[in-house]
């Protein structure tokens, strides 16, 4: 029987186009060499133009929609579970028994964020207490198109971290995937197709970070980052950014996802907004 080898593509605006460079970059899983798309810089601002093209109106769906879609991306997590396992010991050496670990964590983490979509203007919006005839009023809005990172270590659960909290909220994203293991990414990009998130909400890109990093930090229309990334990388993403002061969240990438501080209140600092409104009182 024929076996048809997979080809990866990068996952831009809904669609799976191949990168204008033609370049690729080599991943060796179970003894087959894939060449995955090595994404370049005009590929990345292909994706920021269709995040910033589709967020204003995710951002305006209501956050009851917004978590029953990534409820649905939950599903198709739940539904691809083995082929994410696959994935996740396709370029590591990692057990079946953490691969499969991580994939359960993962799915959790995106069932917890679909929660808390219509609960975060709750918990994080106040009523303002002020010394005069006002009333003042904190309400928490998108940041607009957030960049992520996602390291090498947990490369589904860590890219899903990132990525979670801003779809959450509303915001549109540029995920660029592990540069080890890229393969998970790839699956997530193939749920995304099939979830009902819409086209150009959540863009994955693979290729090699020391290009792409640079890029991110300094394109005007991402409005903020988080990464996980240290040394060089962090470095580049504080300096690109200084220029146009966007926000910049650099997290260790051996940090502990399964914390529950990532499915927390604070998981939302990088990706958004507080908008203070005062208003005169009547009495």
């Amino acid at each position: 029987m024929a076996t048809v080898t997979k080809t990866w593509k990068l996952f831009i605006g809904g669609a799976f186009p191949r990168t204008e460079s033609g370049r690729t970059i080599k991943a060796v899983a179970g003894g087959t060499v894939h060449h995955l798309c090595k994404a370049s810089r005009k590929d990345l601002r292909d994706a920021v133009e269709s995040a910033r093209a589709a967020q204003p109106k995710w951002a305006a769906s209501t956050a009851y929609l917004r978590g029953q879609i990534l409820y649905r991306l939950a599903e198709m997590l739940e539904a691809r579970r083995s082929e994410f396992i696959d994935a996740i010991r396709a370029t590591s050496r990692v057990t079946p028994r953490k691969a499969k670990a991580e994939v359960e964590a993962s799915i959790e983490h995106v069932v917890s964020f679909a929660g808390w979509t219509d609960k975060i203007a709750i918990v994080l919006g106040s009523q303002n207490p002020v010394a005069g005839p006002f009333y003042t009023f904190t309400g928490i809005e998108a940041t607009g198109v957030v960049g992520a990172l996602a390291p090498d270590e947990s490369p589904l659960l860590g890219a899903l971290a990132l990525v979670c909290p801003a779809l959450a909220v509303g915001n549109a994203v540029v995920l660029v995937a592990s540069e080890r293991h890229p393969i998970p990414a790839l699956v997530l990009s193939e749920a995304l197709a099939t979830s009902d998130v819409p086209g150009g909400v959540c863009n994955i890109l693979t290729g090699d970070h020391a290009e792409l990093v640079p890029s991110m930090a300094t394109h005007r229309d991402i409005d903020a980052i988080v990464a996980a990334a240290k040394g060089k990388h962090a470095a580049a993403l504080k300096a690109g950014a200084a220029e146009n002061m966007k926000r910049v969240t650099v997290v260790d990438p051996a940090t502990d996802f399964t914390d529950a501080r990532w499915r927390s209140p604070t998981a939302f600092r990088g990706v958004t907004e507080a908008k203070t409104i005062w208003m005169p009182s009547m009495a």
